[in-house]
């Protein structure tokens, strides 16, 4: 289970927005992201709101769909409420945990929830995240036929022996099989691997990528390991029975995903997504990633509109209390000021493609353009015209960059 939640203010019990957050909200995209918190066992890595069976504590898997749907029906009631405009959702997005451990017909019904309460663009992107052994083809067949769109399949490495670093459980060799069925229910598919895991070599990596490549998604996901504290393979590292991440070799094999993944016809839209043309970018992240609204249902899950920002209880247990009860499930709310918006917009757009107009920046930000196009972080080109982007040298040091181009903002 994750960490404990940020301190803010508490979230008023009727879940009304302030006046601010609405408006103009006729002119932002609004997606919503539904947590399914709920694993078959816990990766030694991740510290994601997610429980096992034993964790659960007085929840029940079964209820969830009619729970999620109760919550989505009283986000509705609170928009119309504080004054947000009805319109349908441009994409939404079951996250976990594992959303397929569900059953298929949950997931449905609770995509016919959103469906019912605000609608669904024509179009619309609709994606779950599965583990490769928690689908069949009949699964992959139903969520098509229910409405989605896409499937998000947690893949992590194709190496035997760093699946078991990572506590994942399943055979690399399914992956050419639940590919495959989700092609033959007309699914998009996102493979989405973890580089630097302990042990694992860049020719281990490059056996990964390989793998990827010969099932030719339509999305490719690679996030560095990041080991965090309290998990499971922190605590392994901490006792010396693994070798922590070396930074230089997860270096190494970001420049390697990029090079094999732009040779094979990808590009690179945000710092650790490539997708084989700008149809398939993930339209749900890149809402996050543009500052965009989005409803997040489900336990500790976290929503913004408008500059408000909050955050569900985060059990089971609790989360369905509250519901129970009538009252919102969240527990904290923040008002972002000027100063982080602006923090918030800079570091979130420098990782994507389009990056930072140039004459957004504040003069501090703007007079640090020419020392990154020296040190060959941006694009010299396209800092020229007006425009920010990242080179991949500036990916591997885009927080670096946020820092010199925000240094000065706030003096």
């Amino acid at each position: 289970m994750a960490g404990p939640l940020p301190i803010a203010d508490p979230a008023p019990a009727d879940g009304l927005l302030p006046a601010s957050a609405t408006t103009d909200a006729a002119s932002r995209v609004f997606g919503v992201y539904l947590h399914v918190p709920f694993c078959r066992v816990r990766c030694g890595y991740c510290d994601f709101n997610t429980y096992t069976s034993g964790e659960l504590r007085g929840a029940r898997q079964e209820d969830f769909a009619h729970q999620a749907a109760a919550e989505v029906r009283f986000a509705r009631d609170v928009l119309e409420a504080s004054g947000a405009p009805d319109g349908p959702a441009s994409t939404v997005f079951f996250g976990g945990g594992t959303p397929t451990l569900l059953p298929a017909a949950d997931l449905v019904r609770m995509l016919g929830a959103v469906r019912d309460a605000f609608g669904i663009a024509g179009g619309a992107e609709v994606t779950t995240e599965a583990n490769p052994d928690s689908v069949d083809a009949d699964d992959l067949r139903r969520l098509a036929d229910g409405g989605f769109t896409r499937v998000s399949f947690g893949m992590q490495s194709a190496v035997p022996h760093v699946l078991a670093a990572l506590d994942r459980t399943h055979d690399p060799m399914r992956i050419p099989l639940v590919v495959g069925w989700a092609r033959e229910a007309g699914l998009d598919v996102s493979l989405d691997l973890i580089y630097g895991t302990p042990g694992e070599s860049l020719a281990d990596w490059r056996t990964s990528l390989g793998a990827v490549l010969a099932e030719r998604p339509d999305h490719v996901s690679a996030y560095a390991l990041i080991v965090e504290d309290g998990t499971k393979l922190a605590r392994r590292i901490r006792r010396g029975e693994l070798a922590a991440v070396d930074d230089d070799l997860a270096a190494d094999m970001y420049e390697l995903a990029d090079e094999m993944l732009v040779e094979a016809g990808y590009e690179w839209y945000e710092v650790s997504n490539w997708a084989t043309d700008a149809a398939h970018r993930s339209r749900h992240n890149l809402g996050y990633w543009r500052g965009d609204d989005w409803w997040g249902v489900g336990p500790g899950a976290h929503s913004h509109v408008g500059g408000v920002r909050w955050w569900n209880a985060k059990h089971p247990a609790a989360y369905a209390e509250r519901l129970a009860a009538g009252v919102s499930p969240a527990v904290g709310r923040e008002s972002l000021d000027h100063a982080t918006r602006e923090t918030e917009r800079v570091l979130l757009a420098t990782r994507i493609r389009e990056g930072v107009e140039v004459s957004s920046l504040h003069a501090g930000g703007r007079h640090a353009v020419a020392g990154l196009i020296a040190d060959g972080l941006v694009d010299a080109r396209t800092a020229l015209a007006g425009r920010l982007t990242l080179t991949r040298r500036g990916r591997l040091l885009a927080d670096a960059v946020v820092r010199r181009l925000l240094e000065t903002v706030f003096e």
